[in-house]
């Protein structure tokens, strides 16, 4: 499952540099995800770092974009196909 930045964002500018997959960006008012992006750290870290990081507890998972582990290591590969 994608991860998702809920309104509480503070714009601390933390879980960017964390981003393995450079998924996390500005949006219009707080800090998003892309969902084809995100594979919660899947293939590079054991849990995801933008929620280790965050100091507010505002990522979560996305109830929009359900996946399993084995859909999130696919997501992985595809991401570093060269």
């Amino acid at each position: 499952m994608a991860l998702l930045i809920n309104n509480k964002c503070i714009n601390c500018d933390m879980c960017v540099p964390e981003c393995p997959n450079e998924a996390i960006f500005m949006g219009t008012k707080i800090y998003q995800i892309e969902p084809t992006k995100c594979t919660e750290c899947i293939g590079h870290y054991d849990t995801p770092t933008c929620i280790s990081v965050c100091p507010i507890d505002c990522i979560k998972p996305d109830p929009a974009h359900r996946e399993s582990l084995d859909e999130l290591a696919q997501k992985y590969l595809k991401l570093t196909e060269l």
